[in-house]
């Protein structure tokens, strides 16, 4: 069955069998995640399962030069979630606990880069340019994932906050890690051995170009949608910004990553206008589904069990998993060290750790960016390393997106996050006054009481629905009447 319809599939014209393509991989991811339901496993690793076995090194159902040809979505889908981040750096809050965060940041990150960087060097045998640049994507948290595993479990509360804040952070310090470690890398395979100023200063210069440019389109976005603009048009206001913004990146060869997040940043806290977040939250969750469908089909299982010349006779998947192993472990350990000098809640300090395992997008970015660089060389050496470096991040990532979610969810809910008990989401008093237990019933239309006087009084648009379901009804009825009397007529 799958062999016909992998040669019907490749048989089709381009246009049509892009359309199918895409058709399947939304089908399969969905799918999936009914699967994962049962096994309680986030969506996220649900989609990549899908990928991979939907991909041309498993079923081999969909083209892989149609899923080389999507490869702007990783892009696309990282400019809407680092926008979204935007949202949880308001000023009032940073000025509270930016310092702590921070701290926090600088170790869970650092601690992770170490222990890999000797991993790769004391461990492997790697040489000093790869393991250096390795170094750097380990500080690497997922914002995709997250975002995913928060929107999924409706997590929210001060541990929320604080690990958005973290991962935001962290790949602020990664991407200007790696912009220094490139260099150096650069450095060493070109046999100059030596670098200056301007080496260290270029990538830092470019990536704050970069926010500066974030910045003011946060800026253009609050002229270009006042209060008068109706929903549709800032959807797609806002909507052509982020694209826009993508498409000056990629020219430059840049992540998109911290321009977006400036660009949310600005914008929430010159409007303080979330109901746009929300909007785009409606929004993005199909591209979401694709981006992470497209990397697990995009995993070559055969690199995966193989041998990469760089690395000597260890086989990828063994290099993965050690990668894996020191990376959690520097982030456990360093976040919890992080969490105990700035004195935060012991959920933040236990828990936090666990919600930085995931590793996807960023990494891959920046790993693709490193290869080209590699590759720019035009030696073997070079090409060598390139094919290295992309091999083992994406197998690294793809095992972490399979972990990561998980871990993710786990945290969120010890954190007490969320939580599925309805007796977990209000607490109401369980004896009566004279000191008798009350009765499973009575206690349950308690708790449904105390929601119900929670919840938010009618909205205008709540209103604006009813009436305009009352008008569509009253319409339907005159309509039956009209009819009725011409058929009367007619006799």
């Amino acid at each position: 069955m799958f062999t016909a319809l992998h040669n019907a599939l490749f048989g089709l014209p381009t246009i049509a069998s892009t359309i199918v393509t895409v058709a399947i991989m939304i089908f399969a991811g969905f799918l999936m995640t009914r699967i994962g339901k049962l096994l309680r496993l986030p969506n996220v690793s649900a989609y990549i399962i899908a990928g991979i076995l939907i991909g041309p090194f498993v079923l081999n159902l969909v083209p892989e030069s149609i899923i080389d040809g999507m490869a702007f979505i990783p892009d696309i889908a990282l400019a809407f979630i680092a926008f979204s981040t935007g949202e949880f750096f308001r000023f009032s809050v940073l000025k509270q606990s930016g310092a702590k965060t921070v701290i926090i940041m600088l170790m869970e990150a650092s601690l992770a880069s170490v222990l890999v960087f000797l991993l790769a060097r004391a461990i492997l045998h790697l040489n000093f340019a790869f393991a250096i640049v390795l170094a750097s994507l380990a500080s690497v948290s997922s914002l995709t994932s997250t975002m995913m595993t928060i929107r999924q479990t409706g997590a929210k509360g001060e541990f929320v906050t604080n690990l958005l804040q973290v991962v935001a952070l962290d790949n602020i310090f990664s991407l200007f890690a790696y912009g220094i470690a490139i260099s150096v890398a650069m450095s060493v395979v070109t046999g100059t051995n030596s670098f200056n100023a301007w080496d260290i200063a270029r990538p830092i210069l470019i990536n704050l170009a970069v926010m500066l440019v974030g910045c003011s389109f946060g800026v253009l976005m609050k002229y270009m949608m006042p209060k008068k603009r109706s929903t549709d048009n800032r959807l797609i206001i806002s909507v052509g910004l982020l694209f826009a913004f993508c498409s000056i990146c990629t020219i430059v060869n840049v992540s998109p990553l911290l321009g977006c997040m400036a660009m949310g940043t600005v914008y929430i806290n010159i409007t303080d206008d979330d109901k746009l977040f929300k909007q785009l939250n409606y929004f993005s969750p199909p591209l979401l589904l694709l981006y992470f469908v497209r990397s697990g089909a995009s995993l070559n299982m055969k690199v995966l069990f193989g041998r990469v010349e760089a690395f000597g006779a260890t086989p990828i998947i063994v290099i993965g998993i050690l990668y894996l192993v020191f990376r959690v472990l520097g982030k456990y350990v360093g976040s919890f060290l992080g969490s105990l000098a700035a004195r935060r809640k012991p959920q933040v300090r236990n828990y936090l750790g666990l919600a930085l395992i995931p590793q996807s997008s960023v990494a891959i970015g920046l790993a693709t960016l490193g290869a080209r660089s590699f590759e720019s060389l035009g030696t073997e050496s070079g090409t060598m390393m390139a094919d290295a470096l992309l091999a083992m991040i994406l197998a690294a990532s793809v095992l972490h997106e399979l972990i990561g979610p998980s871990t993710a969810k786990a945290a969120l809910y010890l954190s007490g996050s969320y939580s599925d008990k309805l007796e977990d989401l209000v607490q109401v008093e369980e004896k009566t006054p004279e000191g008798e237990q009350k009765a499973p019933v009575e206690l349950l239309i308690e708790r449904i009481r105390a929601i119900q006087q929670t919840l938010p009084p009618p909205t205008i648009a709540a209103e604006n629905e009813a009436a305009f379901t009352e008008a569509a009804e009253e319409h339907y009825e005159a309509m039956i009447q009209n009819r009725r009397k011409r058929h009367i007529n007619s006799r």
